[in-house]
């Protein structure tokens, strides 16, 4: 039953993490990220069930892209989804599925190449609109870095991504993957969302947040836990996010994802797995409280050298 209580969703469950806003929209707090979905390409059932799972614990707010998994993502997204459901569906333009390469993606950030993902996007998720589409950008790390012909200005892509949203294809724009100089170029366009890699141990980023706060615009992290990659530092290595979860009888990656939501007011979180047991972890992250003493002991750990940030 549809409700306009803002702390439950259309579906009457409470809100994952509380109530955050993405633009006009209010949605969950810890939403789900759907890039390891395709981990469950062999047992779709399993899929379908997790995304019901994840609407099931009061998520809202569902992270996707064509390329991934080449589509399987958005069609299981597809599938699982119902109206009544409420659920805001955010996808990312910029790069597109090449398999049989040296990497499982290649850059598409050309004009007619971001209208074109627009349009993949449109169709694999059954939508006549999105709700909402970032613009990932590729002029710094980690990941595919521009070159040649993928080399192209952030006002074109912005006047690309602006006639989509005139034309009623999307409904709202968010940048990913940038800096500061990239993201005020982008302001006027009118952004809803920033997705920049950003953890508790890597917060090079803090000066775009404090922006985006300034701005009401939401902040979405990815690597919300450090670095993916093999060797970079990691949350849950910290010895202060060790002894916060041993205090409070949770997970370090609990402790972890808990920081980001009690650090602005404008994080939204976007955990992915492909296990039921790690969704309903992340989604109780969002229930933990830090005192001023926890609050302390995590601001205190540094930026760590050699992060890969986003």
């Amino acid at each position: 039953m549809a409700t306009t209580d803002t702390t439950t969703t259309a579906t009457g469950a409470l809100r994952a993490g509380g109530a955050g806003r993405i633009g006009a929209r209010t949605v969950s707090r810890v939403g789900f990220g759907a890039m390891q979905l395709p981990r469950l390409r062999d047992d779709r059932a399993a899929a379908l069930a997790l995304v019901r799972r994840a609407v099931e614990l009061g998520v809202d707010h569902i992270d996707t892209a064509q390329f991934y998994g080449d589509g399987f993502a958005n069609d299981v997204i597809r599938e699982a989804l119902r109206p009544e459901d409420g659920v805001l569906v955010v996808s990312k333009v910029g790069a597109t599925p090449h398999s049989g390469g040296p990497h499982p993606l290649r850059l598409a950030q050309r004009p007619e190449e971001l209208r074109a993902s627009v349009e993949d996007n449109l169709k694999s998720l059954g939508l006549d609109r999105i709700p909402l589409v970032n613009l990932r950008r590729a002029e710094r790390g980690p990941g595919l870095m521009a070159e040649g012909d993928q080399i192209v200005d952030i006002d074109d892509q912005l006047a690309t991504m602006t006639a989509l949203r005139d034309e009623g294809k999307i409904e709202s724009i968010g940048i990913s993957h940038v800096g500061m100089a990239e993201l005020r170029r982008a302001l006027p366009v009118g952004l809803d969302c920033v997705q920049n890699a950003y953890s508790l141990v890597a917060r090079d980023d803090e000066e775009m947040l404090r922006l985006c706060v300034a701005e009401d615009i939401a902040w979405v992290p990815y690597f919300p836990l450090g670095s993916a990659f093999p060797g970079m530092p990691k949350v849950t290595d910290e010895p202060a996010v060790l002894a916060v979860a041993e205090s409070l009888d949770r997970t370090p990656a609990q402790v972890g994802l808990a920081w980001l939501l009690h650090h602005a007011p404008n994080v939204l979180l976007i955990p992915g797995t492909a296990d039921a047991g790690h969704l309903a972890a992340n989604v109780a992250a969002g229930a933990i409280t830090l005192d001023a003493s926890a609050l302390g002991a995590l601001d205190a750990v540094p930026t760590r050298p050699g992060d890969i940030v986003g």
